[in-house]
């Protein structure tokens, strides 16, 4: 009769006194241990496609987003990402990189505490405006991928410059669709930078 593991784990393992079957020995340890290790999968659907039943417990590495999960009797959660590289945003015109030389405008994925979340780095510059400038504008002229779009509209406070400006904070949306706009220029508003550097919403 097969005896269990020494750690609790309810893994089968074959004993001296069971018939000679080194196949089903070989496949009741893999069915045993692999289940406990970290599944690697190329992506969340093809993960689906094979896991129809987790367990409790189970971790998962996703290639696609470098994630790691595990699954919580009813959902997979996310434990933590690897690292994440920064991805450059580019500006749609008229707005430049570098905005008071804070460095190029980009963002990268985050986990924080098991939720995903989106960080942004660096700062826009412009060199001039209309005299009755647009209340808000893009400022990315390609949307973000969807895997950093959050699940619904995210406002946050971003800092801009005092120079020609009567306000030193304005908003930013970070919109479902992958875009984000700037709110609260005016004719007494318009700031030569704004910046992003530690802005971070959740997703």
């Amino acid at each position: 009769m097969p005896t269990t593991d020494n750690y609790g784990q309810g893994i089968n393992l074959a004993s001296l006194t069971d018939a000679p079957d080194l196949s089903k020995a070989i496949k009741d340890l893999a069915d045993g241990v692999i289940p406990r290790g970290v599944l690697r999968f190329a992506s969340a659907s093809a993960r689906g496609a094979t896991l129809t039943a987790p367990v409790e417990g189970m971790l998962t590495w996703l290639q696609d987003v470098n994630r790691l999960d595990v699954w919580d009797s009813s959902a997979w959660v996310a434990v933590s990402v690897g690292r994440s590289s920064w991805t450059t945003i580019t500006p749609e015109s008229p707005w430049t990189q570098n905005g008071n030389n804070n460095g190029t405008f980009q963002y990268r994925l985050l986990n924080i505490s098991g939720e995903e979340s989106l960080q942004f780095r660096g700062a826009l510059g412009r060199a001039s405006y209309p005299s009755s400038p647009s209340s808000n504008y893009v400022v990315n002229n390609t949307a973000l991928p969807s895997a950093v779009r959050p699940s619904t509209l995210r406002t946050v406070l971003i800092p801009c410059s005092d120079t020609s400006s009567e306000r030193i904070a304005l908003k930013l949306d970070v919109r479902t669709d992958g875009y984000l706009e700037v709110f609260g220029f005016s004719s007494s508003v318009k700031p030569p930078w704004i910046g992003f550097n530690g802005v971070t919403v959740s997703l």
